[in-house]
């Protein structure tokens, strides 16, 4: 097994997920639910996946979470630090998975990421970052 260049921040803990679902902001399409909440204590956003038996069977639920993760570790350079990010896959995710691949989920997670407004403020012109 290939390891991980740099380990990716998630939540664990039932306790962090209650927090982000009870005190912070959601955003929704057709296939997912963005939550996101502030978090001051971490330099880097931290990712949660919720996704449910209504999805499909282990192996497709299992797909959906491999393609969320690299749809996130894609996003993650032009996302916020100290966020704490929870992505709920609705049923439709799983058809997403199967019909689209990695540019669908990334596509549908890209779109809950601006709406949400979970972007990096742009640099003013003149500056480079």
């Amino acid at each position: 097994m290939k390891p991980r260049s740099s380990p990716r921040a998630r939540l664990s803990r039932s306790a962090e997920f209650e927090r982000v679902y009870r005190q912070g902001r959601s955003t929704a399409n057709r296939h997912l639910v963005l939550y996101t909440f502030p978090n001051d204590s971490t330099d880097r956003p931290r990712l949660g996946l919720s996704v449910s038996r209504k999805v499909g069977g282990a192996v497709e639920r299992n797909r959906v979470k491999r393609l969320l993760r690299e749809a996130f570790a894609r996003a993650e350079p032009e996302l916020r630090p100290g966020q704490d990010v929870v992505v709920v896959a609705r049923p439709a995710a799983g058809e997403l998975a199967e019909r689209e691949g990695l540019e669908g989920v990334d596509a549908s997670l890209t779109e809950l990421v601006a709406k949400g407004g979970l972007r990096r403020t742009p640099a003013p012109a003149g500056e480079s970052a």
